[in-house]
């Protein structure tokens, strides 16, 4: 698409006088109409013309100039229409060639994107409402590592804070109820829930919570850095095993706790940068400029102690004096909204120059029809569960229609995965999804697996193909099948806009839609047992459409199984 592209822009620039990348080829609204258009108000403005007469006139200059596309003038547009064995030619042989880099650019050479996702909190279970920080954000670096970005991914696990002290102070006291060792993070949980049922009638409990975050504060490497320690460690090997599951890694692991040696360098140079106060013994940042109802930042306790917008602050310091990053993303939810203000008003409030890259990619929350999610209520759904069962489902039908598959148990565990990673990732990051179980387990309709039933498909009819069948291709044959090329030949389109938004669901939709056109296609087009020319040319039609959403797949992080 691109040669084309690039053909159609140079030939108007050289015809009209105008600048590179003052304009920008459109699709038009009618496919019919052509594959490319250019609106030629910009020239009626330049050139105090009418758009529809100077569309006429350059169409006749441009078709004097081009072999193989046709330039045509409606009204004020001028559309371009590509000859469609060039048009097959060009798209099927980029997609053959490149394989697995379909969609791959340069245009972050150079540049590095350093994503904060998925963030679980130590000694907590990790809920399906961890899921959409995590997939997002492994998505979004995907998305970026295609397009030539230096991506570091960073999980900045939640091990540090005032909820520490509150959970030794369980220990302390419940410990010797439930069973930490084997059942690690359902007994971290009960003795959360207990905690906050019974510290507003227990001063004792939390004047022992708050002295435990002191002294963890402090340094002191006695009992509670010994059992917040622990914690972590029990609480970090139940992660992994979930995100090997959801084909998650990360290029930092680094808690909160990191940040200890930190914060003493980071708020001096706050203070230094004479935006701090003092407000009732605390330390403080105030942001009133910015709006009346926008709280202060406070970094400091009147007992000394720091707070997560401290550790944040810290965080991005560091992580910009490491990569000097040309985006800086923080995948968290948009219930978070509010701190992340404050944390780029600071900035702005020291005139950092590089507050403008810091980024708030949040979404919206998800609910339980019941209403939201709460782990000190113990209100949650476990995320291991919800895999777990989705992978069940999807054995239950793998059994019913093809009892004799392959490799059964590993296509489950794809399909199953698979299919709530996607039903995830299906809508526009920023609105609020019921967790409703009936559809997070349905695999027809706009679904994962779905998309993964189609690639399957795919798969099967170049099995059953003949050795060279793809050779010697009659590209005549596909004169009717321009709408399916163009939708393939978009596919890196499509990754750039996902990636500048920061939207997974563009490729998403785009996989949706894809798959609709093919299995269209496929019914009206007989792929085998053809003449040899029409043969070839559906067969690489086909290896086009499943290498693309094979790609596809792997940048939200979903398998693409040959077989279901």
């Amino acid at each position: 698409m691109q040669q084309f592209i690039d053909a159609i822009t140079a030939a108007i620039q050289e015809t009209t006088g105008l600048e590179a990348g003052s304009f920008k080829l459109e699709k038009p609204r009618n496919a019919a109409m052509g594959d490319f258009a250019f609106p030629c108000f910009l020239l009626a403005k330049r050139d105090k013309g009418n758009p529809a007469k100077i569309a006429g006139e350059l169409a006749s200059k441009l078709n004097e100039i081009f072999d193989g596309i046709e330039a045509i003038a409606t009204g004020p547009y001028l559309n371009f229409k590509v000859r469609r064995t060039d048009l097959a030619k060009a798209i099927l042989g980029t997609i053959l060639g490149q394989g697995a880099s379909y969609g791959n650019s340069d245009e972050g050479k150079g540049k590095t994107i350093v994503i904060d996702l998925s963030s679980p909190n130590i000694a907590k279970p990790m809920s399906v409402g961890h899921l959409r920080s995590t997939v997002i954000g492994a998505a979004i670096q995907r998305l970026h590592d295609k397009l030539g970005y230096k991506t570091v991914g960073i999980n900045h696990i939640g091990d540090w804070g005032s909820q520490f002290g509150k959970l030794v102070a369980a220990v302390n006291r419940w410990g010797d109820t439930v069973d930490l060792e084997s059942d690690p993070i359902p007994s971290l949980l009960k003795l959360y829930v207990r905690y906050h049922k019974e510290e507003d009638d227990d001063p004792e409990l939390q004047e022992a919570a708050r002295a435990a975050f002191r002294e963890l504060e402090s340094g002191e490497d006695g009992h509670v850095r010994a059992v917040w320690r622990n914690l972590t460690e029990l609480s970090m090997k139940e992660f992994d095993r979930t995100y090997a599951r959801l084909n998650v890694t990360f290029d930092e692991v680094r808690g909160e706790s990191y940040y200890e040696d930190h914060l003493d360098t980071t708020v001096d140079r706050i203070v230094a940068a004479g935006v701090t106060e003092e407000s009732q013994g605390a330390l403080i940042v105030s942001l009133e400029q910015f709006g009346e109802h926008v709280p202060p930042c406070l970094l400091r306790k009147t007992d000394g102690t720091t707070l997560y917008a401290t550790r944040d602050m810290a965080a991005v310091f560091h992580r910009h004096e490491l990569y000097n990053f040309h985006r800086c993303l923080y995948v968290v939810g948009g219930d978070q909204r509010l701190h992340f203000q404050q944390l780029k008003h600071v900035l702005d409030r020291m005139d950092i120059d590089w507050e403008d890259r810091v980024e708030h990619v949040s979404f919206g929350m998800l609910r339980l029809p019941e209403g939201k999610m709460s782990t000190r209520q113990g209100k949650v759904v476990f995320l291991e569960d919800v895999l777990d069962r989705a992978v069940e489902e999807a054995r239950k039908i793998i059994d019913e229609k093809n009892p004799d598959l392959a490799k059964a148990a590993e296509i489950a565990e794809m399909v199953g995965v698979g299919a709530v990673v996607f039903n995830d990732l299906k809508r526009e990051r920023i609105k609020d999804i019921e967790f409703v179980w009936s559809e997070v387990l349905s695999f027809e309709g706009d679904t994962g697996p779905y998309v993964q039933y189609t690639h399957a498909r795919l798969a099967s009819i170049l099995r059953k193909a003949e050795a060279g069948a793809m050779e010697n291709a009659d590209y005549a044959c596909l004169e009717e099948s321009s709408s399916l090329l163009l939708t393939l030949g978009n596919f890196p389109a499509v990754l750039q806009r996902a990636a500048e938004k920061t939207e997974p669901s563009e490729v998403t939709q785009y996989l949706l839609s894809l798959s609709r056109e093919v299995n269209s296609w496929i019914a009206a087009n007989r792929v085998l047992g053809q003449d040899a020319g029409t043969t070839a040319a559906r067969l690489q039609m086909v290896e086009a459409a499943r290498q693309t959403i094979n790609v596809g797949l792997g940048v939200i992080g979903v398998g693409a199984p040959d077989s279901m």
